[in-house]
């Protein structure tokens, strides 16, 4: 049977330091607080921005005008190179089979097609844009676009 003691790291248990309790214990009558002002008094702490009485930036800059984040419209990016690895020669490149692949999670997001890379495989495509290079690349290669908006 081996004779062993399980013992804490050295340094691992500390008694807790308790302030306030009289001059001799080097830490009494202001607790180590310095004396007066507002750090020293019970509760003494800002709110998130406070600039130390001056006016706060919040407050100072005019909060009016118009914000389009409420109306952005958020598209999920795919490129031609991916339409040409993924797509065989005369599919149809729309949001269902975007989604059967793999390369979309859902058929509610918008959907942008990019130029950027190769594409050799002749595809038609149906989704919400397409870029003017896409395109391009796509009727090159002998595909078609279909009902989408021309994006820049």
């Amino acid at each position: 049977m081996a004779d062993f003691i399980l013992n804490a790291p050295k340094g691992a248990n500390k008694k807790k330091f308790i302030v306030g309790r009289g001059s001799s214990s080097g830490n009494g009558t202001t607790a180590g607080k310095g004396n007066k002002g507002q750090q020293s008094r019970s509760g003494g702490k800002t709110y998130v921005g406070f600039e130390g009485g001056q006016m706060p930036l919040y407050r100072r800059i005019a909060h009016r005008g118009f914000s389009n984040y409420p109306f952005k419209k958020e598209f999920s990016i795919i490129n031609v190179c991916i339409l040409n690895e993924v797509f065989e020669s005369g599919e149809t490149v729309d949001k269902e089979s975007l989604v059967s692949k793999g390369l979309i999670d859902s058929a509610k997001v918008a959907v942008k097609i990019l130029g950027n890379g190769e594409l050799t495989k002749k595809l038609t495509v149906n989704v919400d844009k397409v870029s003017a290079s896409a395109k391009t690349k796509i009727e090159a290669a002998g595909g078609s676009v279909v009902s989408s908006t021309e994006a820049k």
